[in-house]
């Protein structure tokens, strides 16, 4: 936001709420300021003071500081505005036309790339597309987009904005009020405020919504309802149209992402919530020093004008906390950086509430919208970004579908939706299974896609496409993506602790989460398997525990198996339950026969490792001290008399290599059985 003073001559200070430091200097006045504007970086200053030329200044180190002056070229024409697209590329719009520029600081003066003659009514820019919208003909309505890329301007196709009614005269029926740009969900939209609606049977406003892609035509794809008429000003805050409306003092928020009435090309949405009163706070009657260290001054917007504010002028600014300005600004003279001057005829009063106070804190005062989510208030010197407050809406929005809809669109919102979740199994506010089903359905959806995208990129990785392919990128975790590790930390873990709750509604909670994520093709984690047994163990639920197992509800891990076999002295199957879950896994042979040898089933053991084809290379010592472990004399004899048996077939003679460790084993069997027991060698 720029103060400027005197033209220039007594100071100029720029400030933004992520700079630190304010950016002060002087320059000689050479008439009224119409336009100021600092190049992305702040690297060349534009000012616009005539409708004809537009001058700059280098503010470069060691670069000079003379302004060189720049001319429309088109002969006869007015300046409308100009507007930064690069650092260094900047577009004039007449009333005859666009010019597009290269500026060349060492050089002090600019190039002309490219230029279109059209007859201009207004313009609106939005920088994160870079995209600017020309009104042309005598009504205004018909809207021409140009965008602007690495020194290139491409013409889009034209459209027109469909007017309430057919017009009476042939004056001009669309303002720039009327219209903003904004991106939502990461695609371009022009947003048209249509004071009465085309219907019949519908008297209330509504907002207009166009998708302006990068190839093809602009095409009408949402109508939002309102419902009501009067005076409005709008933001996209979170990928949400916030609506706001003068007499009642409200705001109501869309989602074009919820599902809506269509009618096969349009899609008609109703407000997501019931209209609220943004949240007031109480203003300093002395007002605020302006410095960055400041805490923010949330306010709450009551009287707004006609329109949707002044978008046409927002380029560069993106400020992410509130802050004060009060000694920087003056009504008269204020103007955003890269956003344009905020004129007059774009301002609409405000009345500042405080909580619980019977009276308006101050008067009616300038202020002006810029989009996506910028409101200024000139004359009391604060500049807010409006911010959407997750928390509340949970209690607003009774359908939990919906509401998760909703939240898995936010940036924030991971937290939010674990307590959700934590809320709908609470005893006092406890869902029914099919809604919590439907939830966990959601959020795996979710969890799924990344896990998709992820694996895709991985494979694409391994297969060397990444440096083939330089647009190749990791996919980006965002708050939607609720993981296992996520709901087990902050909600199942504490849900199956309570007591008060019933069991059979506690296990039925944990099978639709494992049946969601199965549904989804998600490989569970272990230790969701091991909170569903635990549960159960906790509950004496083991008929159910011996059902899950043998149906295979639960998934064969050996994680599990262990888990299982600890609970042999709660429930003696287990046991068994662990070793057919080994055997399933067929990659866990050492497992098992660690199980049965620690159960002294030495001869089970030897069983299964002969019946896997194991035999020749297992150790001969670890089967001896099992044997020998039993202190049954007759085992040890059988178990002894193999590996003789496997020695002789293997290397000829029925004797232990000094590898093998078994001197003690074979002192003992002389010792109980004698010398003359011990295979002797044989020749074939």
């Amino acid at each position: 936001v720029f103060a400027v003073r005197s033209g220039g001559a007594t100071g100029v200070v720029v400030k933004g709420p992520d700079d630190r430091n304010p950016i002060s200097f002087r320059m000689e006045d050479k008439g009224e300021v119409k336009c100021i504007k600092f190049s992305l970086e702040n690297k060349i200053l534009a000012v616009q003071r005539t409708s004809k030329t537009v001058d700059f200044s280098n503010f470069i180190p060691d670069s000079s500081q003379l302004e060189y002056t720049q001319e429309c070229k088109t002969k006869n024409a007015n300046i409308l505005g100009f507007c930064w697209t690069s650092s260094t590329e900047i577009v004039f719009i007449t009333d005859q036309g666009i010019e597009f520029y290269q500026v060349l600081p060492e050089k002090r003066n600019l190039k002309l790339l490219k230029s279109q003659s059209i007859n201009v009514n207004w313009y609106i820019y939005c920088p994160e597309s870079a995209v600017i919208l020309l009104s042309t003909t005598v009504l205004g309505n018909v809207l021409q987009p140009f965008f602007f890329r690495a020194g290139t301007m491409s013409k889009l196709p034209k459209f027109e904005i469909e007017l309430p009614a057919v017009p009476k005269s042939t004056k001009l029926n669309l303002s720039e009020r009327d219209i903003a740009m904004a991106m939502i969900y990461g695609q371009l939209y022009v947003l048209f405020l249509r004071h009465h609606s085309r219907t019949s049977n519908s008297t209330g406003a509504e907002v207009v919504l166009y998708h302006l892609p990068r190839e093809g035509p602009c095409r009408k794809v949402h109508i939002l309802k309102l419902n009501r008429t009067g005076k409005f000003a709008l933001n996209v805050v979170d990928d949400l149209v916030a609506v706001h409306h003068q007499d009642t003092e409200t705001s109501v928020i869309f989602d074009i992402k919820l599902r809506g009435e269509s009618d096969g090309t349009v899609t008609f949405h109703h407000p997501v919530l019931p209209a609220r009163s943004i949240q007031p706070y109480q203003l300093p009657t002395t007002g605020p020093a302006p410095v960055a260290s400041q805490s923010p001054v949330p306010c709450k917007l009551c009287i707004l004008y006609k329109g949707v504010g002044a978008v046409h002028r927002r380029e560069a600014v993106t400020p992410t906390l509130l802050w004060g300005l009060r000694k920087a600004l003056q009504p008269a003279a204020a103007a955003e950086s890269n956003a344009g001057t905020l004129r007059g005829d774009v301002s609409f009063p405000l009345r500042v509430r405080a909580p619980q106070a019977p009276a308006a804190i101050g008067d009616s005062s300038s202020w002006i919208v810029f989009q996506p989510d910028i409101i200024i208030s000139a004359s009391q010197g604060y500049l807010w970004n409006l911010q959407v407050k997750l928390q509340p809406i949970v209690n607003l929005l009774p359908d939990k579908g919906r509401l998760m809809d909703f939240l898995l669109q936010r940036k924030d919102c991971k937290m939010v939706i674990l307590s959700v979740c934590s809320q709908m199994l609470s005893e006092s506010d406890r869902a029914t299974l099919p809604v919590i089903a439907t939830v966990f359905d959601k959020l795996n959806h979710e969890y799924k896609k990344y896990l998709d995208a992820e694996q895709s990129y991985t494979m694409a990785v391994e297969a060397g496409q990444s440096r083939s392919s330089p647009l190749l990128k990791r996919p980006v975790r965002t708050q939607a993506v609720v993981d296992q590790s996520d709901l087990y930390t902050h909600v199942l873990s504490v849900f199956t602790e309570k007591k008060e709750l019933p069991p059979k509604f506690v296990i039925a909670v944990l099978m639709e989460y494992l049946r969601s994520l199965n549904q989804f093709q998600i490989v569970v984690q272990h230790y969701l398997h091991e909170l569903v047994i635990k549960t159960l163990v906790q509950h004496n639920l083991f008929y159910m525990l011996h059902q899950f197992l043998q149906y295979h509800v639960l998934s064969d891990s050996k994680p599990l198996a262990c888990l299982l076999l600890s609970l042999e002295s709660f429930y003696p199957p287990a046991h068994q339950l662990s070793l057919d879950m080994l055997k399933r896994l067929s990659t866990a042979n050492d497992e098992i026969v660690e199980v049965l040898l620690s159960k002294h089933q030495v001869l089970a053991a030897l069983r299964f490792i002969r019946g896997i084809g194991g035999h020749d290379n297992i150790s001969a010592r670890k089967f001896l001290d099992a044997a020998k472990q039993t202190e049954d004399n007759m085992l040890f004899y059988t178990i002894f008399r193999f590996f003789e048996q496997r020695n002789q077939r293997l290397r000829g003679s029925p004797h232990f290599t000094p590898g093998e460790h078994c001197e003690e084993h074979v002192a003992f069997f002389r010792q109980v059985f004698g010398d003359r027991a011990l295979m002797r060698p044989t020749t074939s």
